[in-house]
């Protein structure tokens, strides 16, 4: 028992480095010690369920250890990411034990590597999504390790990890010089290849340079947000923007900075985005300003969009996460479209009506807010074309390539993360932005209200920063690159071609339970 309970510890221990502001490279024996402990059960019913409970703990404990800040914005979102976790993850892990007891071990590998990618990607396109334990993620730290993210994206590191994990654990059994090799083998020559393409990398981006600032005001979101006018609000604002340097290209302000109720109809009408317009204007004449804020759109009753709410008096509204980007008299808007299932949305409105108590207000709106359905790109006087992702987005790495597959030069990420205070989440939010940097090879400017402000270039290195409870304004020269990546192109198609295998896998094996069961094959 106490072996058993070392074997699932040594597990999480290694499964929690990458997320813990560790190397992600534990990650490649994580599963190690959990396949030893299946290898040590039979078929049975009764080891069976010994063999789930020590999945549940060390998924759960994993799980857990990596995302318990989300106790501090969400009791109940803490909860269910820890109880999705063990049913998403456990699952394959179980059907491995399941299968390995009855079918070739080959079988069993295929499907347990197939299986668990494929719940990652369900976790990621789903309804109900939150794919922050993705295992490919878990390289945010360790960047020179996994710059063919550019060709795979990040269920590309999913694949390795797995991979590796078999053949480590084949290695532990049979106990050969020939196991060893392979096993290595499969572990170092990703790494070899990701750093020849890191140096390649050096000297891929020749479409010029953009100066950017980002501003951090550091305004807590638990009190002193909604204890500040609006006004008080725009001072801070504009004091940290007017720290940029003249003749800045960007300069970008965070999520939901600005508080005024702006109809999308008439922007100008909200007095805070008019002084930020006037700044732009008189102060950094020629300089595009990004501001994040929450906007309404009004719809008349036969145009109304599927989120629309009724407006008293008659007629509907929309309502957006938005980002405003101000260059003179134009103006641009960004709608928020991956929304944080809970705070945003409501996943499956009709089944889950019943539990519209749970939704909880993180922004000013609660309920279902409105989308894009397409990405918006925005191409300024002086011949850069930007895009801006609004905090959660920054998870997505499919999501955030279209983006550059529309021709974005550069990319923006405004976001608030105060709400998880100081604990590994906005660290962890933070370097996920630098696998999106590797899989579309385009630099970023982050804008936090607190947590981390800074740069990134398209090898996902870290420029200058601003940390937790700071307030500031950074500036930073960033390459420009027009250069489309394999995954840009063609997205999640590792993720898509591991769902098919799966499921080709699980009609195998069915097909071949049920000839063994009438005697048709050994």
């Amino acid at each position: 028992m106490k072996r058993k309970l070392l074997l699932a510890l040594l597990s999480v221990a290694c499964l929690s480095c990458g997320w813990l502001g560790l190397s992600g490279l534990p990650l490649t024996v994580a599963l190690v010690p959990l396949l030893i402990l299946s290898g040590e059960y039979d078929a049975s019913r009764r080891s069976f369920w010994k063999m789930s409970g020590w999945t549940a703990l060390v998924i759960g404990a994993w799980s857990a250890l990596c995302t318990w800040w989300i106790w501090y914005a969400a009791e109940i979102g803490a909860i269910l990411s820890v109880l999705i976790a063990i049913v998403l993850c456990g699952g394959p892990v179980m059907l491995y034990h399941y299968v390995s007891k009855r079918a070739r071990p080959a079988l069993a590998a295929t499907l347990f590597v197939c299986g668990w990618i494929a719940a990652e990607y369900w976790y990621t396109t789903g309804e109900v999504s939150f794919p922050w334990l993705t295992l490919g993620n878990g390289f945010a730290n360790s960047v020179r390790s996994v710059q063919w993210y550019e060709y795979t994206g990040v269920f590309g590191g999913s694949l390795w990890v797995l991979v590796c994990n078999l053949f480590f654990y084949r290695r532990v059994r049979m106990r050969t010089r020939r196991a060893a090799v392979q096993a290595f083998a499969v572990l170092l020559l990703p790494m070899a290849f990701s750093f020849w393409l890191y140096h390649r990398a050096e000297g891929d981006c020749r479409g010029g340079e953009a100066t950017v600032s980002v501003v951090q005001p550091n305004i807590d979101p638990w009190g002193e947000k909604f204890s500040l006018s609006a006004r008080q609000t725009a001072d801070t604002l504009l004091a940290l923007a007017d720290r940029s340097p003249a003749g800045v290209d960007y300069i970008v302000l965070p999520e939901t900075a600005i508080d005024d109720r702006i109809w999308e109809e008439n922007p100008d009408a909200s007095p805070s985005l008019t002084r930020l317009a006037d700044f732009a204007a008189d102060r950094r004449p020629g300089s595009t300003l990004v501001v994040g804020a929450t906007t309404f759109r009004a719809y008349a009753p036969a145009e109304r969009s599927a989120t629309a709410r009724p407006l008293r008096g008659g007629g509907w509204y929309d309502v957006y996460n938005s980002a405003i980007l101000i260059e003179g008299d134009k103006r641009g808007i960004h709608h928020k479209s991956k929304l944080v299932v809970g705070v945003e949305k409501m996943p499956y409105p009709r089944l889950m009506k019943a539990l519209d108590f749970l939704i909880i207000d993180l922004g000013g709106t609660t309920g279902q807010m409105g989308t894009d359905p397409y990405r918006k790109t925005f191409r300024s006087e002086r011949g850069i074309t930007s895009a801006v992702a609004i905090c959660y987005e920054s998870v997505y790495g499919a999501y955030i390539s279209e983006f550059a597959a529309r021709g974005a030069q550069l990319l923006l990420v405004v976001t608030n993360d105060g709400w998880w205070h100081d604990t590994p989440g906005y660290r962890q939010h933070f370097s996920f932005a630098r696998l999106r940097a590797i899989e579309t090879r385009r630099s970023i400017a982050r804008s936090a209200n607190t947590g981390i402000s800074g740069f990134i270039d398209p090898r996902g290195e870290v420029g200058p920063t601003l940390g937790w409870d700071e307030r500031g304004t950074l500036t930073a020269a960033l390459p420009l690159n027009d250069r489309i990546t394999c995954y840009t192109r063609y997205g999640d198609c590792t993720a898509r071609i591991a769902l098919l295998v799966f499921l080709l896998g699980m009609l195998y094996y069915l097909a071949y339970r049920i000839r063994r069961k009438n005697h048709l094959v050994p």
